[in-house]
């Protein structure tokens, strides 16, 4: 499992972050995406840690709190979509989309 950490200070460092999640367990590694035109950090980040419960554990403390000058939102993380291509065609839904000509 990994866990979502959005609304982050554009200043924080994976340092950071690992020592406000290391006082809820063990730290596994810590991601911060960063935009590919502006190299700046994108102000959300993913944090696994060691076990299910040192996770939720961290999530029901942090969610809400207040760290750097902002309000974090903290939660399990959503698996990443499959965005598909962007010229059309079956995204995925379960729909066959065929022609007969």
């Amino acid at each position: 499992m990994s866990i979502y950490v959005g609304n982050l200070s554009y200043d924080v460092t994976n340092d950071d972050l690992t020592s406000v999640f290391a006082e809820y367990g063990s730290v596994k590694r810590v991601q911060l995406p960063v935009d590919r035109e502006t190299g700046r950090m994108r102000g959300f980040g993913f944090v696994e840690m060691s076990a299910d419960s040192e996770e939720a554990a961290a999530i029901d403390a942090l969610d809400g709190a207040e760290w750097m000058g902002r309000d974090l939102k903290v939660n399990k993380a959503k698996p990443r979509e499959d965005r598909g291509g962007s010229f059309g065609g079956d995204r995925g839904n379960g729909k066959n989309f065929s022609r007969n000509y």
